[in-house]
């Protein structure tokens, strides 16, 4: 194999390195490229997250291979425990993990929710159903002040989400961890909107839902995670944030067309709440690990 592998960046993701590599023919045309994310905040220091991609038609001769070796020679000099990758299953790159030590580790369910076929009164009588104890919050960006500590406090609600056998890491929220992911999403150019519960006594923000949109309120919007404290489960508000997240959007974004989840496929609650809410199969995909 002559093609020509190259370390080309480094660059900055949110507050993760990213290293960078270019393989290229002999004629110095590119066919291929790697990306190696290093997690450096605690608790997720020993982990890595990679993707590979090589052109269709310079697949099958190497090139992929030796990209990923030189992911694994510097996830290795870093001191990486575990190196993560996701691939669409039954494609190629499903193929090339598997073949390559990866473990199958997690598998994800991709779902779209339609807006156009969303039945609007059914969904605002959801939201207006009173849940005795507890009251609907949101703000759109940056949590405000008054509710920044109680919903960095929230966070551990996604500590026991299903991720299988994913060596994962812990991630530690604060007040300026959670601020600090607002304003990544913001200077993307992005439209963070969150739902939260509070408890109507104290005011103590007990399970939230994000949703990130566009810079132009078009497409579909991503979920990005959704958690109830677990000693506040088990009374539908996980739903109710949902369908309240579904509302606000379909009125804040009148042009987006769609919302999109994912979902570990042992997450049995969520999978049943999204198909409830009208969430529809689009995809599934697998996550691999290498053990280093």
């Amino acid at each position: 194999m002559s093609d020509r592998i190259t370390l080309t960046a480094l660059t900055e993701t949110g507050s993760h390195p990213r290293l960078v590599w270019l393989a290229a023919d002999p004629d110095g045309c590119p066919v291929g490229s790697a990306y190696l994310r290093l997690f450096d905040s605690d608790g997720r220091r020993h982990l890595g997250e990679l993707s590979v991609a090589v052109h269709p038609a310079q697949r099958r001769q190497g090139t992929g291979t030796a990209l990923l070796a030189a992911l694994v020679a510097a996830a290795r000099a870093d001191g990486r425990r575990s190196l993560l990758a996701e691939a669409h299953a039954d494609t190629p790159g499903d193929a090339f993990l598997a073949a390559r030590g990866f473990r199958r580790v997690l598998q994800l369910i991709y779902t779209r929710l339609s807006l156009a076929d969303v039945d609007r009164a059914a969904l605002t009588a959801e939201v207006a159903t009173r849940h005795p104890g507890y009251r609907l919050v949101s703000w759109r960006g940056t949590v405000p002040d008054e509710l920044a500590a109680s919903f960095a406090a929230s966070r551990r609600a996604m500590d026991d989400m299903p991720l299988d056998d994913t060596d994962y890491g812990t991630v530690h929220w604060d007040v300026e961890a959670v601020r600090d992911a607002a304003r990544a999403i913001a200077d993307r150019g992005e439209h963070l909107d969150t739902v939260a519960v509070a408890t109507e006594d104290t005011g103590e923000i007990v399970g939230f839902t994000e949703l990130v949109v566009g810079a132009d309120g078009t497409g579909d919007g991503q979920h990005y995670g959704t958690g109830v404290l677990p000693e506040h489960r088990g009374h539908g508000l996980a739903r109710w944030m949902k369908a309240a997240a579904i509302d606000r959007a379909a009125h804040r974004y009148p042009r987006l067309s769609g919302l999109l989840a994912d979902t570990a496929s042992s997450n049995g609650p969520m999978r049943r709440i999204n198909a409830d809410l009208g969430y529809r199969h689009s995809r599934v995909s697998h996550e691999y690990q290498l053990d280093l």
